[in-house]
């Protein structure tokens, strides 16, 4: 079982590392689509450096964690 738990929290942290390297237009697209397929409307994603997504939920990471991608709802 340990090794199971151990096997998990790896794979979950190289996910991590794998989404967080994705270009971030590529990455605001998808986040977009699935946004979109849930019928959710009256959204704002906005590519901002790190730290600076006052205002705004962050919903992902990327260019290797430099930016964040912010929700905004309005």
């Amino acid at each position: 079982m340990k090794k199971f738990m151990l096997a998990v929290g790896l794979l979950s942290i190289a996910g991590t590392a794998l989404a967080a390297g994705k270009p971030c237009e590529e990455l605001k697209a998808e986040i977009a689509a699935k946004l979109d397929a849930k019928s959710i409307s009256g959204y704002a994603l906005e590519i901002v450096d790190k730290g600076a997504a006052a205002g705004g939920k962050v919903v992902g990471t990327c260019d290797k964690g430099a930016k964040v991608i912010v929700y905004k709802k309005g």
